[in-house]
């Protein structure tokens, strides 16, 4: 039967964000934004283990308390220039404990308020598919495309349009060869590499507070969600 394992690629920089520290561990309410991804899946009782993919030479992960996630997390300090080769060289860390039709979710560091009921749904609705699938909302804001100059040329019809989340699933082998078989300064996801094989991954409806902490204002936004999600275990914002 086949296990399921989650990956967290976190070994980038956040330059968005704006203020020099990896987004990774800026602080919400007293802890990184790392710990809240950690938690929620760790805490599910499907998943056999969490990696953390990391910089190399990251100096940051160590100074926190992780001993809360024992003995489910693992840390890996093989991360790569993008996004793609740190899930990469994740799955090439493991490859020694995760067998070809395990199951491997990767969610994003800084995607801090993923709730249990959609993580559950993904496991649920994706069950034994032959590909995998994803979390994702449907499009429900106009969609303008711009030139250059920030001028719109064209308005796109946003019908059958999903915007992806994560995490993303999929089995470990067809995962480790669509990254194999890609250039991972193009591919912006799990699931984009994957279609690249010619298989078509399943939409599994999420949750819009599953959001993505991109700009320095989503931290506030992050913020409330959790509270309303966690009442009484996220402290106010320091």
């Amino acid at each position: 039967m086949a296990r399921h394992y989650a990956l967290i690629p976190a070994a980038g920089t956040g330059s968005r964000m704006g203020d020099g520290l990896p987004k990774q561990y800026i602080e919400l309410s007293g802890r990184p934004l790392l710990y809240y991804s950690i938690r929620r899946l760790c805490a599910h009782p499907q998943i056999q283990q969490v990696f953390v993919v990391l910089a190399q030479g990251d100096q940051r992960f160590a100074r926190f308390d992780w001993r809360e996630f024992d003995p489910k997390l693992e840390p890996l300090y093989c991360g790569g220039e993008t996004r793609a080769g740190s899930v990469f060289n994740g799955l090439l860390a493991v490859r020694d404990t995760v067998a070809a039709s395990d199951w491997v979710l990767v969610h994003d560091a800084a995607r801090c308020c993923l709730g249990a009921a959609e993580l559950s749904r993904l496991i649920v609705e994706v069950g034994d598919d032959a590909t995998g699938g994803l979390l994702a909302v449907p499009v429900t804001d106009t969609l303008k495309r711009a030139n250059r100059e920030r001028e719109v040329i064209h308005t796109e019809p946003r019908v059958n349009l999903w915007q992806a989340q994560t995490p993303q699933m999929f089995r470990y082998r067809l995962l480790l060869e669509a990254l194999r078989a890609t250039d991972h300064h193009t591919v912006t996801d799990e699931a984009s590499a994957v279609e690249s094989l010619g298989v078509k991954p399943k939409l599994v409806m999420g949750d819009t507070r599953n959001l993505k902490v991109t700009y320095p204002q989503d931290l506030a936004i992050a913020e409330l969600i959790l509270k309303t999600r966690e009442p009484g275990n996220v402290g106010a914002l320091r």
